[in-house]
């Protein structure tokens, strides 16, 4: 939120307008953060948009506050004066990202999966060894400057590792999240899924 916002901590959400993208990691962010502050969903009235109208929504004054992931965030605290309320760190929430894959395609082309996995780790550890180089290659390709880009990445860790049954278990709170608030039509087990292992070198 704006600085000069009478809105300073997670309590003053009360009874206002907050700028989400429906059933996204940012979702699933401010739950969370609405529970650490004694509130609920139903607290909130929120507006649920994609992260680039969320933007232009909080910009504009439209919404009392807007959740958002990188390089949305970096963007709008270097062109605004927006405060931070609160982010995933501290236990809120890890937030992994997951590449996906048809079990078909994964039991008939497990090999290639294995290349895709190392070339994803091995870019990876470029993009933090190399932060100014691995800007300067995103910046076309997300149309943010590169400084803004270089400290987005500086907030990821850009780590890959294979995805384990205990792994899940965030998901799983995810999953139960959203089912209680209506999000999605029925419970969900992440035990029930295919796990894919790459293959050692």
């Amino acid at each position: 939120m704006a600085r000069s916002s009478s809105i300073k901590a997670l309590t003053d959400l009360k009874g206002k307008r907050v700028a989400v993208t429906k059933g996204a990691g940012s979702h699933y962010l401010l739950l969370l953060a609405l529970a650490r502050a004694g509130l609920g969903f139903k607290d909130i009235s929120p507006a649920y948009l994609t992260p680039a109208d969320g933007r232009t929504a909080f910009i504009g004054n439209s919404v009392d506050a807007w959740v958002a992931w990188d390089p949305f965030l970096s963007s709008t605290l270097k062109q605004s004066e927006a405060r931070v309320l609160a982010d995933g760190s501290n236990g809120l929430a890890s937030y992994k990202r997951y590449y996906l894959a048809s079990a078909a395609y994964a039991d008939a082309h497990g090999d290639a999966l294995s290349v895709i996995f190392s070339k994803l780790a091995e870019t990876g550890k470029w993009v933090k060894a190399h932060p100014t180089a691995a800007a300067a290659a995103l910046t076309s390709l997300w149309g943010i400057d590169a400084p803004t880009v270089e400290e987005a990445n500086s907030h990821r860790s850009y780590l890959e590792g294979p995805v384990t049954a205990s792994g899940l278990s965030e998901q799983q709170r995810i999953a139960d999240a959203f089912f209680a608030e209506h999000l999605i039509p029925a419970k969900l087990d992440t035990t029930a899924l295919k796990i894919w292992t790459p293959k050692g070198p």
